[in-house]
């Protein structure tokens, strides 16, 4: 089997996990959806108002200044976890549902959970 083949199939997979999730969840004004993304390199999180389709606050590991001093991914994704929890508390979101997108609940996904959960989000 070819890598292009065996690619394909774990993004349908990712994709099939992440409709079952969707279908389950939804995030409102007072709870939103924190969704998360991963890439190879980088990681990205928002919180998202489904009824009224608007993001109400985002961080990302592309954000100036956050790779300073931070050498692991892992390490990385749980600084994006920490600033997305200061700036839901900056719009007053405490309270989320939690979207991994299809991604395993292990590694930078949790990391960046943890990390939210520590700043003061409650999901």
């Amino acid at each position: 089997m070819s890598t292009a083949t065996i690619q394909r199939k774990k993004v349908a997979r990712r994709q099939k996990i992440k409709r079952a999730i969707r279908g389950r969840i939804t995030g409102t004004q007072e709870r939103p959806r924190l969704s998360v993304f991963r890439s190879n390199k980088e990681i990205y999180a928002q919180l998202i108002d489904d009824v009224n389709q608007r993001t109400i606050v985002s961080a990302s590991s592309v954000e100036a200044g956050l790779k300073e001093g931070v050498t692991t991914k892992v390490e990385i994704a749980s600084e994006v976890g920490k600033r997305l929890a200061a700036k839901a508390k900056e719009a007053q979101v405490a309270q989320v549902v939690f979207d991994r997108n299809g991604y395993l609940y292990h590694g930078r996904v949790k990391a960046l959970a943890d990390s939210a959960r520590e700043g003061g989000l409650i999901f």
